[in-house]
C-alpha cells in the first residue's frame, strides 16, 4: 500500500495579523492572490446589520459587503462615522459604528448607490 504524502496546513487566522490568506498565509488586507479576492468580494448587496456579542453588552451596527479596498473602505467609514456622530472601525473588510444608527446607514448607502438589506431585528 502507498503512504500518502504529509499534509500541511496553513494558518488563517493570526491574533497578532488578523484573517490570513489561505494561499499565501499573508495578512488578508496585503495579499494580492486570487483566493483573497474571493473572499472579500461579495454577491453586490451590502448589509446593515446590529452586533452585541462580545462587547460587554454594547452594541455596534456593522456594514458588511462593500466592494472597496482598505482604503476607500476607511474614508467610507470615516464619513458614516460623522454623519452618526460616533466612533468606530473598520475590521476584516467590515465597518463597525458604535450605537444604533441602521436606518440611517441604510439610507445613506442607498443614496451613495448601494442595494443594501438590512438585517437582524
Amino acid at each position: 500500500m502507498g503512504t500518502t504524502p504529509p499534509r500541511f496546513t496553513v494558518p488563517v487566522y493570526s491574533t497578532e495579523q488578523g484573517r490570513l490568506c489561505p494561499d499565501c498565509g499573508r495578512p488578508v488586507a496585503s495579499c494580492a492572490c486570487k483566493a483573497t479576492v474571493a473572499v472579500l468580494r461579495g454577491n453586490g448587496i451590502v448589509r446593515v446589520g446590529r452586533a452585541t456579542k462580545g462587547r460587554k453588552g454594547g452594541g455596534v451596527t456593522v456594514v458588511t459587503g462593500l466592494d472597496l479596498n482598505p482604503e476607500q473602505l476607511r474614508e467610507l467609514a470615516s464619513r458614516l462615522k460623522k454623519l452618526c456622530g460616533a466612533g468606530g472601525a473598520v475590521k476584516e473588510g467590515t465597518i463597525e459604528i458604535q450605537g444604533e444608527h441602521r436606518d440611517l446607514l441604510a439610507a445613506t448607502l442607498q443614496q451613495l448607490g448601494y442595494t443594501v438589506k438590512r438585517t437582524g431585528g
